[in-house]
């Protein structure tokens, strides 16, 4: 994964448009690449594994994508726009023995199809992050894996954060590099309703800043908000009331549905569904 030397220059522009950054980047510029270390802990954070497809936006000479499938299992795409990186990543791939799991394309990485990866790379300044980060949003799917290399996505927190150390590292007075991890999240805003039975009906009004949730809970007459939630990917557990009323959910979230186990003031746990009160209304992301 390679950061291109001239977005440096862009640091300088405070009233940059994020929409410049859609126009691709020039041909021919010098690259840094990423250190071997760090392009291993980036993979490891990630968790991947031989079922995940990788794709590294700003590709470089192809050592992001050539290391998920020859130590990971991993396939993967690499979007660069430099031709002589693409013959270059093109041969590195083929002499590690992977040419047939990787594959390298000249593309912008602002018109790239994302929606099929399941871990995504990034080496890029924060500007760029920021303009990329609704189409990560939008495209790919709740639970895919994204990592940055020492550039965060603004108000959306990571999920978790390390520090390598880099001894090689081209860049920086400091030998040492930052990896950040996001997990997409589901979406979960909005309001959604469950029958229980005898138990009557449940509904929760839920809001929603990224991964973190919030909101309240009807239930038995009773009106609460939620103690504690937590979201990953499209797995959500709820912890909501106290004592006799007290609720425990934990579910899969699909675009419609809430789908998993309840468990009610001490109770043993039962099967629930619960439906979007207005299914066509897919939230965004604020």
């Amino acid at each position: 994964m390679n950061r291109r030397l001239r977005w440096l220059g862009l640091l300088a522009l405070v009233t940059l448009d994020c929409a410049a950054f859609a126009q691709g980047p020039v041909e021919d510029v010098p690259f840094v690449p990423t250190p071997q270390s760090v392009v291993e802990a980036m993979l490891k954070l990630a968790q991947v594994r031989p079922r995940d497809f990788v794709i590294d936006l700003g590709s470089g000479d192809g050592r992001i994508v050539i290391t998920a499938a020859r130590q990971f299992g991993a396939e993967g795409l690499g979007i660069e726009y430099d031709e002589a990186l693409l013959e270059r990543a093109t041969k590195a791939a083929a002499e590690a023995g992977v040419a047939d799991r990787v594959t390298f394309i000249k593309q912008d990485l602002f018109q790239t199809d994302l929606s099929q990866a399941t871990v995504l790379t990034l080496y890029l300044l924060p500007e760029v992050n920021l303009a990329l980060r609704p189409k990560i949003l939008e495209q790919l799917r709740p639970g895919a894996r994204v990592v940055s290399h020492d550039w965060d996505m603004g108000d959306w927190e990571p999920d978790a954060k390390i520090e390598v150390d880099a001894p090689d590292k081209e860049v920086g007075a400091q030998k040492k590099s930052t990896v950040f991890l996001w997990v997409v999240p589901a979406r979960v805003e909005g309001a959604w309703r469950s029958r229980l039975g005898a138990g009557g009906e449940l509904e929760l009004e839920l809001k929603q800043k990224y991964q973190h949730v919030t909101g309240t809970v009807r239930y038995r007459n009773v009106e609460c908000p939620v103690a504690e939630a937590t979201l990953s990917g499209d797995r959500l557990a709820i912890r909501a009331c106290e004592e006799r009323n007290r609720l425990l959910m934990v579910g899969k979230v699909h675009p419609d549905r809430i789908v998993g186990m309840v468990s009610r003031g001490g109770a043993p746990r039962t099967q629930f569904r619960a439906l979007r009160d207005k299914p066509d209304a897919f939230p965004s992301f604020r």
